[in-house]
């Protein structure tokens, strides 16, 4: 048996020189692990270099500081094949541990993998070792020595990839460094050494101490380097991460700017700490003003309370915070903003900070406060509007009931005459269209009433005889038929729905006014209506015209408010196919067009069968229009 030791120094060399590269390969592992641009590889080799090439130092200047009396070599190809198991198995550890995820699964193969690696790279490098003596192992200690590289080597990738600082990095590496140090002297210790010829090399001996602590120093040297580089590599890497990270947040400031919004953080309890030049560009208040809760002395008086309770039911609830207050302004005036703020957590879930935006909506509010007011003005004229109307209608329905009691005395006065029943007749008529024609005014005057008290135009949905309906619709405007000199034909088949009555009188009504206006008067105008199935719940009328037809080009835009198209030589504002349009769409329907110049135009109309009060009401109202 030779007696054997270790030169201390050499073994705290190699112990540093574990814990170095073990640190160097936690810094590459996180960057393996992380979102980095390009290919991963690159980083791979470069952790695979760290810590394979670390641990071969370690274990080249740990088998230097072994200490046995007698003269030693190493043979140069076994020496070299062991560093490149090293490296090749923990590259290939890290290759397998970046791209299946750092779960159980990655990390038992990994692990073992990169253990077995380091295992082999140790006992590769002990057979490189040349001695006259006899080199035995004990093969309980070899177990050990392995079971140990492989506990380090997982522990290693999990310590590589997970979220950790600067302090826990150093202590990852640190019990890593120790624990591969522990690997490779408990493999040293399955190893016995027995001289084949006692004290023949004594004199050579004493030179071997001098030659390794040389050597030692020329392989750790070589290490550090190695190591050195690749920590600059990581420290470029992380100014090129931190000017990606300034970048992003210049671009967030810059989003901010431009919603008119300023950007502040408050700490985890809530109080406004540090350098906030948002805030103090709005406000003008200085550090000293707004530090802790000094923010709300620029909060207007009559929000300040509330503002302050809501934010710290935020703070200790650790939700979203939204609300709304006005704020003095370094002018003195006082503006309206919302407010957004999240809290930041840490990556063990407590909050590190909020970040929250106030932005600037004082145009928004305004804008609202102006629109509410001009409803409000419209409901006032539309109440006065409608109020007056009934004056001259009531007028009207007086005439209509004294022509009623002239028309009794023409009657009797006529009585035997020849022409007497043809005049009452049209008499009759003639006053049955005048009631007809008051009657839909009244409905109006009453919607426009009720749209002015609600702020919102009801609908009431009841069966309605299409064919039935529609005739009577024709029938109140029998005086433009006559006068255009067209036939107006309905359908004997169309089927019934359920709607709002005087909805759909409009909706067809300003149709079929719009079809008789613009009738060619150089040939006999026909205007039809039909209908047809449209899906399981729908059905579609067409309002078919031959008269001039629309150019294609403003077939979109005659639903415009205020657009007509063609010749302006009819009466008209544009309204009615407008508010056609926003009533088919209060009862969930569309209106498409087909026409062609010269040759005519239709209009079809897709309404479903029947709607509930509910439906209707549900629905976006349609503003109370007729041409």
């Amino acid at each position: 048996m030779v007696h054997t030791g270790y030169n201390p120094a050499l073994v705290a060399l190699s112990i540093g020189l574990s814990i170095f590269a073990s640190y160097t390969a936690l810094d590459l592992g996180a960057r393996i692990r992380g979102p980095v641009p390009g290919a991963r590889w690159p980083w791979v080799a470069g952790a695979a270099l760290a810590m394979g090439g670390g641990i071969w130092s370690m274990h080249f200047v740990g088998m230097l500081a072994f200490e046995m009396g007698l003269p030693a070599a190493y043979d140069l190809g076994l020496t070299l094949l062991s560093l490149l198991i090293a490296i090749a198995f923990t590259g290939a550890a890290f290759l397998w541990a970046a791209y299946q995820g750092e779960g159980l699964a990655g990390l038992l193969i990994a692990g073992p993998l990169m253990g077995l690696g380091v295992a082999a790279m140790h006992y590769t490098g002990m057979a490189a070792l040349q001695t006259s003596g006899r080199l035995a192992y004990s093969v309980p200690v070899v177990a050990l020595s392995v079971a140990i590289a492989v506990t380090a080597a997982t522990a290693a990738l999990w310590l590589a990839f997970r979220q950790h600082g600067v302090r826990q990095k150093l202590a990852a590496a640190s019990i890593m460094g120790l624990a591969v140090a522990g690997m490779h002297y408990t493999g040293m210790a399955a190893a016995t050494i027995t001289a084949s010829e006692a004290g023949a090399h004594a004199a050579h001996a004493g030179l071997v101490p001098q030659r390794q602590e040389n050597l030692a120093l020329y392989v750790a040297g070589a290490t550090f380097l190695i190591l050195f580089l690749a920590m600059l590599a990581s420290s470029i890497d992380q100014q090129r991460v931190q000017r990606e990270l300034l970048a992003s947040e210049a671009r967030f400031r810059a989003a901010v700017q431009a919603v008119r919004g300023v950007l502040w953080t408050n700490d985890a309890t809530g109080r406004m700490l540090g350098d906030q030049p948002g805030w103090s560009a709005i406000t003008g208040q200085a550090r000293e003003a707004y530090q802790g809760f000094g923010w709300a002395d620029a909060v207007h008086p009559d929000d300040q309370q509330e503002s302050v309770d809501r934010w710290n039911e935020t703070v200790r609830a650790r939700r979203t915070f939204v609300h709304e207050h006005r704020v003095r302004c370094h002018d003195g005036t006082w503006r309206h903003f919302a407010i957004r703020a999240v809290p930041v957590l840490d990556d063990r879930g407590e909050v590190r900070e909020w970040v929250g935006v106030h932005t600037d909506i004082t145009e928004q509010r305004q804008a609202e406060a102006d629109l509410r007011e001009s409803n409000e003005e419209i409901q006032r004229y539309a109440y006065i509007v409608s109020h007056d109307l009934r004056s001259p209608l009531v007028n009207v329905m007086g005439f209509t009931s004294e022509l009623e009691a002239t028309r009794l005395e023409i009657r009797a006065a006529l009585d035997g005459h020849p022409q007497a029943e043809r005049i009452d007749a049209d008499f009759g008529e003639a006053l049955g269209f005048i009631k007809a024609a008051v009657n839909r005014m009244e409905g109006l005057i009453a919607a426009i009433l009720k749209l002015s008290r609600e702020g919102r135009r009801q609908f009431m949905p009841e069966p309605l005889d299409m064919t039935v309906l529609l005739r009577s619709v024709v029938d109140a405007q029998r005086h433009q038929v006559e006068a255009a000199g067209a036939a107006v034909t309905i359908a004997d088949d169309l089927p019934s729905i359920v709607a709002d009555r005087l909805a759909v009188e409009q909706i067809f009504g300003n149709l079929l006014d719009n079809a008789i206006k613009y009738l060619d008067p150089a040939r006999p105008g026909r205007v039809t209506v039909t209908a047809r199935p449209a899906g399981a719940r729908g059905v579609c009328f067409s309002v078919t015209d031959n008269g001039r037809g629309i150019a294609e080009r403003d077939h979109g835009r005659v639903f415009e408010l205020f657009r007509r198209s063609g010749a302006q030589d009819r009466p008209g504002e544009g309204i009615g196919l407008a508010h056609v349009k926003a009533l088919i769409r209060s009862f969930g329907g569309r209106i498409d067009i087909t026409s062609k110049l010269g040759e005519g135009t239709t209009f079809n109309v897709t309404l479903p069968h029947g709607a509930s009060t509910a439906d209707l009401e549900d629905r976006e109202p349609a503003p109370l229009a007729a041409e």
